[in-house]
């Protein structure tokens, strides 16, 4: 996707204004999907694991494979493990919005299930990025398709462990406060018309989100800062907003769980991206001869996530104004992964 040429400033705009498309369509979007799971009597935690995650990260699917295409391989990597601790950190943006803790609220052990897995597969990824993939075939890593098979093994655990109830958390807050009323209409939409709502929201989410790349791009050109910090910062921010606007509209509302599964939904989703980037990359292996911002990065990642997956445990946790304690430690981690990130660029 190309646009005319622009000066900084205009670049500038111009991603302020699809920013908000961005932002305006994925707060519809939580809307939807909160509508579609009521109407269709569906877990808000799988719609939030399933439905949001892959559609938030539209962008980050074409991104991913577009630059993979164009042979750029730090920009795929850095782009996808910069945003899993960023998109962690947008859960303790969201606890702003909850009734104490949003780690409260999961009644079941889902949650912590998401998050330990998630956990699992960054530090595969994470040891592999260390060997280097020495054997390939046909350019393929046997890594990525390793990631790829741990995804589909963690979905269809998580999907068959969705009903299940042998752990109970004991001395929960009330369930799903609604402090936020949702748009109103959507009680008196038909089934097709909150369908056709919702495709419309993925196309502008795809669309807009990737002009927010491009210009990222060319305000990292512009700016004159290095690849490898704008692919973890700039780049995986303006891919990562559609999962901000989502999760903060969903605490809003008071789906919580959904807002959460969203997250780690597409954390995960990130992972399993490295595979068909590895497919069309031709250059070797893609997670072959790594830079350390991605190492880093992916430990960060693992960083924030086992901080959420304590969170999700520990049921009383202390506040620190309006935030829980694990929201207030992943948030400072995330800020720490900016100055480890520009330490190393």
């Amino acid at each position: 996707m190309s646009i005319p040429a622009t000066t900084l400033t205009n670049s500038l705009l111009l991603f302020a204004l699809c920013a908000g498309v961005v932002w305006f369509s994925g707060a519809r979007l939580a809307y939807l999907a909160d509508a579609l799971a009521d109407r269709y009597k569906l877990a808000k935690s799988l719609v939030g694991l399933l439905l949001l995650s892959l559609a938030t990260s539209l962008p980050e699917v074409a991104t991913t494979l577009s630059a993979a295409v164009n042979q750029a391989q730090n920009l795929v990597l850095n782009n996808l493990f910069g945003g899993i601790a960023l998109q962690t950190a947008i859960l303790g943006v969201a606890d702003f919005w909850a009734r104490g803790s949003i780690t409260n609220y999961p009644r079941k052990a889902n949650h912590a299930l998401e998050a330990t897995l998630l956990v699992l597969l960054l530090s595969i990824t994470l040891i592999i990025t260390v060997i280097g993939e020495p054997v390939a075939l046909f350019h393929i890593g046997p890594g990525s398709a390793l990631i790829a098979l741990c995804y589909a093994g963690a979905i269809w655990l998580l999907r068959r462990y969705d009903g299940s109830s042998d752990w109970v958390p004991v001395d929960l807050p009330d369930p799903e406060p609604r402090p936020f009323l949702a748009v109103k209409g959507n009680g008196d939409t038909s089934n097709h018309s909150l369908i056709l709502q919702t495709t419309i929201a993925c196309l502008a989410i795809l669309i807009f989100g990737l002009l927010l790349v491009v210009l990222a791009e060319r305000i990292a050109l512009q700016s004159g800062l290095g690849t490898s910090f704008i692919g973890v910062t700039l780049l995986a921010g303006a891919t990562s907003l559609p999962e901000l606007t989502t999760s903060i509209t969903a605490a809003r509302i008071g789906a919580y769980t959904m807002a959460i599964s969203n997250i780690f939904g597409s954390n995960l989703i990130m992972l399993v991206l490295v595979f068909p980037a590895d497919i069309v990359y031709r250059d070797g292996p893609i997670l072959q001869g790594t830079s350390q911002t991605v190492s880093l990065a992916l430990a960060f990642g693992i960083a924030v996530t086992a901080i959420y997956l304590v969170g999700l445990i520990v049921r009383r946790k202390p506040r620190i104004g309006v935030l829980g304690l694990d929201s207030v430690l992943v948030i400072i981690t995330f800020v720490a992964s900016l100055v480890a990130y520009y330490y190393v660029r």
